[in-house]
């Protein structure tokens, strides 16, 4: 019975061994390649492009006059009747919301279709401003994206869409509202899909590299949509029908019993 115990021990080895191979370490630190003997200074600041209003943003446009009738008229499209002001409508203008169509306008009141996409917030409200100019005098403008949103998907522990409420946001700030990505996340080759005005574009972004804190890709753009791949090891996992696991550990655990087993009796 020495043959089988040899095979046993052979076995034994074999299965550590692929146990070993499967705890491979991987590097899961982000920035790891950061000077750790010293503080890390960046002077460069992250390039930081401006937001551009895209079709189907929600834009909240608020506009003053110094005439109260104009107010509600350019942010509700209508005047109230007789010579009273609707006070409460007064206090609430600034609550109007316009949504950018396929062709980038929005339906403005008294102006009508307004061509904002591709335009920066300040240039959106410098036109706005300009065109209101014709009409009354001295109007301001205020202009936010109320939908300003962000997706994270892929390998992190909370995948989903996110309302930001400011316009700029970090990748990092994305993947921490993800509750960061799980172990078999691929830090080294995260992918950022970004609507442009040539198509959609997709931009590879190495978070083991210290290189993108200074990086343009640092801070993303609105509606973009952060993608963490799985690592190898887990994407083999998943093609692997699970019965199909269960049946292999099985029979390789009564292999090892019955092995073992005939040694004990023969010996």
């Amino acid at each position: 019975m020495k043959y089988l115990s040899t095979m046993g021990a052979r076995l034994g080895m074999v299965m550590l061994l692929l146990f070993l191979i499967s705890c491979s370490k991987r590097n899961i630190t982000y920035f790891s390649n950061l000077d750790p003997e010293k503080e890390n200074v960046f002077s460069d600041s992250p390039q930081l492009e401006p937001i551009r209003i895209q079709t189907e943003d929600e834009l909240e446009i608020k506009v003053t006059t110094l005439n109260p009738e104009s107010n509600v008229l350019f942010n509700y499209g209508v005047i109230s009747g007789g010579d009273q002001v609707n006070v409460e409508a007064i206090g609430n203008y600034n609550l109007a919301r316009y949504i950018v169509d396929s062709e980038g306008n929005i339906d403005f009141p008294i102006l009508g279709k307004v061509n904002l996409v591709g335009l920066t917030r300040e240039e959106a409200k410098n036109k706005l401003t300009e065109l209101l100019s014709k009409l009354v005098t001295d109007p301001r403008v205020e202009l936010s994206i109320s939908n300003f949103k962000i997706t994270v998907l892929g390998e992190v522990n909370n995948p989903s869409t996110f309302t930001i409420d400011s316009d700029k946001i970090t990748i990092l700030e994305a993947l921490g509202l993800a509750g960061d990505m799980t172990v078999y996340g691929k830090r080294e080759n995260v992918l950022v899909i970004r609507q442009s005005d040539s198509g959609k574009k997709v931009i590879r972004v190495d978070m083991l590299d210290k290189a993108v804190l200074t990086s343009k890709n640092y801070y993303l753009m609105q509606n973009d949509v952060v993608y963490v791949e799985a690592v190898t090891k887990k994407v083999k996992q998943a093609d692997i029908n699970p019965t199909t696991i269960a049946i292999l550990s099985i029979a390789s655990s009564v292999a090892v019993a019955l092995i073992f087993s005939f040694d004990e009796i023969f010996n």
